[in-house]
């Protein structure tokens, strides 16, 4: 190959790299698909509800609360924070928690929950960290209403 012919191929020869390196690290487009989508996100609520269960600290306040009602809420607000195709039509978090006492620990025992429940539900760190980042704002809504 001749030097000239050389020298043009190189920028095409660097976009095409570009684009194979960029597929093959591509993020999800939404948290919700790298969460795995509606059944990936089901099966984190699942094992965070089982984990709630077993954690004294936190099942004392789900004590006289629906647990079928409470899954289909926790589910749907998570996909619509999560850019999935729900809308969340409850109560805000501040009317949701009110009256609760729940404390900074509380607030961070479940974190820590909902952290291990995606990491064994096998979610991406990336993905774990922009969920996260989206539900921490709502922490002075939750603690201490």
């Amino acid at each position: 190959m001749n030097r000239a012919l050389r020298r043009q191929a190189r920028p095409v020869f660097s976009i095409i790299l570009a684009l194979l390196l960029s597929a093959c690290s591509s993020q999800p487009a939404t948290v919700y698909e790298g969460l795995g989508g509606e059944p990936g996100l089901a099966a984190v609520v699942d094992n965070l509800l089982q984990r709630m269960a077993k954690d004294e600290q936190i099942a004392r306040h789900f004590h006289d609360t629906d647990i079928a009602l409470f899954r289909e809420g926790l589910t749907e607000h998570l996909c619509d924070v999560a850019d999935g195709p729900c809308e969340y039509g409850g109560e805000g978090m501040r009317a949701t928690h009110k009256g609760l006492n729940i404390t900074q620990a509380d607030f961070d025992r479940l974190v820590q929950l909902l952290i291990y429940a995606m990491q064994e539900e096998g979610v991406p760190i990336a993905v774990r960290n922009d969920l996260l980042k989206r539900l921490a704002p709502m922490y002075g809504d939750v603690v201490y209403q």
